[in-house]
Parts: C-alpha cells; structure tokens; sequence
C-alpha cells in the first residue's frame, strides 16, 4: 500500500476541458498538465478552446506586449 495516494485536485461542480482527451469532466478526471479549467459550468467547459483562441489572438494584437520599432533603426542598412 502506498503511503501518499496520488490524486487530482478539484471539487466535484468544477468543469474541466481535457486536452488529451478532447472532453469535458465534472471535477478533474486527468491530470492539471492536460486540462483546461475549472469552468463555472458544463457549456463554458465545452467552449474551452474556442475561449483560448480568442485570448490569443488578443494577446498577439495588443500593442501592449509587442515592442515598439524605432522607424530610425529600421531606415538604415
């Protein structure tokens, strides 16, 4: 018997997105490394990548996190 019991961590009502396996799970079936989450509901679970997509797309055309070109630096050889 092994002394310290491996599990994952999470309530039962939470919502995850599994990437291995491509689902949705009540409370955390897979580990945290392959999941999304936790969702406050089954529909936002199943809507997971596509709410990913999105912050990514914001994050790589906010102006915020790009650095800015000097137009000097550029116009010489």
């Amino acid at each position: 018997m092994a002394l310290f019991k491996k599990r994952t961590v999470g309530k039962p009502g939470e919502w995850f997105y599994c990437l291995e396996h491509k689902k949705v799970e009540e409370g955390p079936e897979c580990p945290a490394k392959d999941r999304f989450g936790p969702y406050t509901s089954r529909q936002e679970a199943q809507h997971a990548m596509e709410t990913a997509q999105e912050r990514n797309l914001e994050w790589e055309t906010d102006p915020k996190w790009h650095d800015r070109v000097d137009p000097d630096e550029n116009a010489g050889g």
